[in-house]
């Protein structure tokens, strides 16, 4: 997970030293629209500049394109929360629940089958979790084969994007049911 903005945040699957350069693109074009604007820059508007890099990469003889997929999650005043999913190609689209790498179809149809529009912030952790545990490749989900983090708003009216500790995600695979609780040796 990488916080691109004080607003978005990404995950990604592919190549890692294409996204490593892809991020730091778009972290540097939120910090210029910021500097100029004195507002964050749109969760769209970051999405479709930095794909437009990604898809310039296609055009070219010579060029490898990016191996990368991200998904974007972020708020803006003008159209609150937003994910979007890009492909390697450039092409993106806005979802309201999504699922990259592997086994991706099966998570989007436990998506589509268990997603709500007025889902709580909590069952969608549960579901979240519930969808990974089904398509990961692993037989146990534990703290150190996942990263969770969050972007919601503060009743201040501000955007905070959290990591959750792998003790709190420890604990909240457990209460979620999706691994047993560590048994203490003496």
């Amino acid at each position: 997970m990488y916080k691109i903005d004080d607003h978005v945040a990404c995950a990604m699957a592919g190549i890692m030293s294409d996204a490593n350069i892809l991020i730091n693109t778009a972290r540097v074009q939120a910090n210029r629209y910021t500097f100029a604007y004195q507002e964050s820059m749109h969760v769209e508007q970051l999405v479709q500049s930095l794909c437009d890099t990604k898809q310039g990469y296609t055009q070219f003889g010579g060029l490898r394109p990016f191996g990368v997929s991200f998904l974007f999650a972020g708020w803006d005043k003008n159209y609150g929360f937003q994910l979007y999913m890009s492909n390697p190609s450039g092409n993106y689209s806005w979802w309201k629940a999504a699922a990259i790498r592997a086994n991706n179809r099966t998570a989007q149809s436990m998506l589509k089958q268990d997603y709500k529009d007025d889902i709580t912030r909590e069952e969608a952790i549960k579901l979240m979790l519930k969808v990974l545990s089904k398509t990961m490749d692993n037989t146990s989900l534990t703290s150190e084969k996942l990263e969770l983090a969050a972007v919601f708003l503060l009743p201040s009216g501000k955007v905070k994007y959290h990591i959750c500790s792998p003790e709190s995600l420890s604990k909240l695979l457990v209460k979620v049911g999706v691994t047993q609780p560590a048994i203490e040796s003496s």
